[in-house]
């Protein structure tokens, strides 16, 4: 059924990589009648068999010169991270309202002035962390309200995937601290696993604050200048402490997740699968399955009925903190030839780090810095901001 006014026309800026993933979901809402794709904007010609099934639609290079000719309402902006405030404000210019992809900016100054031309336009700007729209957040939170755990005494992050060089490859920015001139901030803390940091904040009620005492170890075994191997320790306003250890370097690719750790038991929330495990002494695991809503339905759902966004930008404040924290930190430091393990998988070099998942867990566990589990390329001087 189509809402009231009709389908809301929509631009995509950014139609190859992750862009791809959001025309899947664009052909999905416009066989509901939800949506209409009218325009994509990409610096690369895009091929008519990707548009399959949308429709009539325009292209253009051009951001502003498309928004013109069509009168989109809505702009999702899916391009390298340095580019998002100029495009946002592009967009905001000519009526759109925004689906911001993660992470909103690449510095923190430039979050700020995305809010003001946010609230100066009176448009609507979501913010494309998707784990943020799952009711496996609320449901983590409520189990500690309810006392389910006792008091909790921290969060503890892990993750652990593969990339390869090809990853790296796929684009100029990828990879990197700067690019002519710009802070990119592309590392595996701030943009793979940035939902890992966005939603362990938002698990402790602190997605729209500052952390305290941000502590960063940083390493990197690709060829590289962001992090593919880090971890990050902060404290909600609250004095809850916060970890999370990530790694692109894994033998193997395991499910991310997040621990909440209690008095009297843990919450394991899986949160790219929306899945809840409440563990407790003398019980057995408990483990639930909730919905997510799509963050582009939500949107549309409040210019069509006026439902709350799940994911402003006032919402991200405590992940840019950290994000900004990544930017003024020193560079990464390398992980020595000896720690890795190196082959080439259909011509692009795989880099592993030995043990590298048991370390993440111990720090998941722990709510731990890799210098202080005994990491042997780690050294014991952390960065604090």
């Amino acid at each position: 059924m189509s809402p009231a006014g009709g389908p809301v026309s929509v631009v995509l800026a950014g139609v190859h990589g992750h862009g791809r993933s959001h025309l899947g979901n664009l052909l999905r809402l416009t066989e509901t009648g939800l949506v209409r794709l009218v325009g994509v904007c990409d610096h690369r010609p895009v091929q008519e068999e990707t548009l399959a099934g949308l429709g009539d639609v325009a292209y253009s290079d051009d951001l502003g010169d498309l928004l013109g000719r069509t009168g989109a309402e809505v702009a999702i902006l899916v391009t390298p991270i340095h580019t998002h405030l100029p495009l946002a404000r592009t967009a905001l210019s000519h009526g759109a309202n925004l689906l911001l992809e993660k992470p909103p900016t690449s510095t923190l100054t430039e979050f700020h002035d995305l809010r003001a031309a946010v609230a100066a336009s009176g448009l609507a700007c979501q913010i494309g962390f998707q784990s943020l729209g799952s009711a496996a957040v609320g449901a983590v939170r409520d189990l500690i309200a309810d006392g389910a755990i006792g008091a909790v005494r921290g969060i503890g992050g892990a993750g652990t995937w593969i990339r390869t060089s090809a990853y790296y490859e796929r684009a100029a920015w990828a990879g990197r601290r700067r690019l002519d001139g710009r802070d990119v901030v592309d590392g595996a803390l701030t943009n793979p696993f940035a939902h890992a940091v966005a939603t362990a904040l938002a698990v402790a009620g602190a997605g729209d604050s500052t952390p305290a005492d941000i502590e960063l170890e940083m390493f990197h075994a690709h060829d590289i200048e962001s992090d593919d191997t880090s971890c990050v320790r902060l404290h909600a306003p609250d004095g809850t402490p916060i970890s999370v250890a990530v790694t692109l370097c894994a033998a193997e690719h395991r499910v991310p997740s997040l621990t909440v750790h209690g008095a009297s038991g843990r919450i394991v929330l899986e949160y790219t699968l929306d899945r809840v495990t409440l563990e407790r002494p003398g019980h057995e695991p408990v483990t639930t399955t909730h919905p997510r809503t799509d963050l582009l339905e939500n949107l549309v759902a409040h210019l069509r009925d006026g439902a709350d966004l799940l994911v402003p930008p006032d919402a991200t404040q405590g992940f840019m903190a950290v994000l900004d924290a990544v930017r003024r930190a020193p560079d990464p430091s390398p992980i020595p030839a000896p720690a890795q393990q190196v082959s080439v998988e259909d011509g692009a070099v795989r880099r592993v780090v030995p043990g590298v998942e048991e370390l993440v867990r111990q720090s998941a566990e722990r709510i731990a810095m890799f210098s202080e589990i005994g990491v042997p390329w780690a050294p014991t001087g952390k960065v604090t901001r």
